[in-house]
């Protein structure tokens, strides 16, 4: 927590505009999926078992889905909108797997903004290092709201 410190906000619903976009690149790295592995316990053999994997069709290792979207998740809450949003829903197909090492290129639009239930439809595309799809989605996100006067009054924190 970072208490007296106030982080700057992302956009707001007016702030925003239909067609805006966003692209992100992220490397898959041992050191993320052993993070990410190590955290949410799962030692699923087709995510860290090179010899495993070889016996399978996908012939390496992959990548685990809710992995990438985790990485959809943070562009979400860092970029578009960013901080003090929060996502509301989320269809997301995995097209083709991802593998160990591999370079991802996300591209975010925002297709649809709903002002009176003060949400927007984000879309989102994901390639390989060979341009071929590995995802595709669509979210609906919650911006940040404005922040609303302080009044005077305390807050309760405690």
């Amino acid at each position: 927590m970072l208490l007296g410190k106030k982080r700057k906000l992302g956009r707001t619903i007016e702030d925003i505009s239909v067609g805006e976009k966003l692209s992100l690149t992220e490397k898959i790295e041992d050191k993320d999926l052993l993070l990410f592995l190590g955290l949410t316990n799962d030692s699923n053999p087709l995510y860290i078992q090179h010899d495993y994997a070889s016996q399978t069709p996908h012939k390496k290792p992959v990548v685990p889905a809710i992995m990438l979207n985790g990485i959809i998740t943070s562009a979400i809450s860092k970029y578009l909108p960013g901080p003090g949003s929060y996502i509301l829903k989320q269809e997301m197909e995995y097209v083709a797997p991802v593998y160990h090492y591999g370079t991802i290129q996300f591209l975010f639009e925002v297709t649809q903004i709903n002002r009176d239930g003060h949400s927007v439809e984000i879309t989102v595309n994901a390639t390989n290092e060979e341009e071929v799809e590995v995802l595709k989605g669509k979210l609906t996100v919650c911006p940040p709201y404005p922040p609303q006067p302080d009044e005077g009054h305390a807050l309760e924190n405690f």
